[in-house]
């Protein structure tokens, strides 16, 4: 597997910008929120913000239809990676943001493409091999997946789906912890590069977050691609 790294095959480049506009009424009360400290209060601090999130990305979404191409330009002025590198992507439910413009450039340049199947509850996800041509099934929650007889990769870099983030890395997902014990498996077994895919309006202060939380090392949106925890750094084509 390959070291990723500022000196490796993975180059991660970022360069000062101005901050974009922000969402003040979700940015107050997230910031109420994430005062509290003990596990209960961080549970209850997610729900609160997994349903203002889902209500925000609901009016986004529709006013963005260009998002994930932006996003995709976004990704390759900033991250860099070496040749023949596996990447995970998702196929988008109907309002989550659109990483189809990237994976396909990216199998274009080369870089095998997984999609990720739900094993069970608890577990972490499986990827298996995304073509042009594939047939998709649907999956748990509506996920459409490759077909049980494609080959399963082991990805190196992984474009993950949100509710929400903040600049230090951390994302809210939907509950299920499936891509948090995935991103911490694969870091366990070696360097695995975790990068976030949204709309810049769910942006805030502070993710709510435990222990089990796993830190993304990019976030990229329409506006920019954003290095995590360089407060005001990003690149921004």
């Amino acid at each position: 597997m390959r070291a990723i790294g500022c000196g490796g095959p993975v180059r991660l480049i970022c360069e000062a910008r101005p901050l974009g506009p922000r969402l003040p009424s979700l940015r107050l009360q997230l910031l109420t929120q994430t005062l509290l400290t003990t596990s209960a209060d961080t549970d209850t601090a997610k729900a609160s913000l997994r349903r203002d999130a889902t209500e925000r990305r609901r009016a986004v979404v529709r006013d963005n239809p260009h998002a994930g191409a932006a996003g995709r330009d976004n990704f390759l002025g900033a991250v860099h990676i070496a040749a023949g590198t596996s990447i995970s992507a998702y196929w988008p439910l109907e309002e989550e943001f659109d990483p189809r413009p990237l994976f396909t450039a990216l199998h274009r340049r080369g870089h095998p493409i997984g999609l990720p199947v739900i094993l069970g509850k608890g577990q972490p996800l499986l990827f298996r091999r995304w073509e042009p041509t594939t047939e998709l099934v649907r999956g748990p929650f509506r996920v459409m997946t490759p077909p049980s007889t494609a080959l399963e990769i082991i990805p190196e870099l992984l474009l993950v789906p949100l509710l929400a983030f903040d600049r230090a890395g951390y994302r809210l997902g939907y509950g299920g912890g499936f891509y948090d014990r995935t991103i911490a498996k694969l870091r366990a077994a070696g360097d695995a590069l975790a990068v976030g895919v949204a709309f810049a309006a769910l942006e805030v202060p502070a993710v709510p977050r435990d222990a089990t939380d796993q830190p993304l090392d990019w976030i990229v949106t329409e506006r920019e691609a954003i290095r995590a925890g360089a407060t005001g750094r990003s690149q921004r084509q």
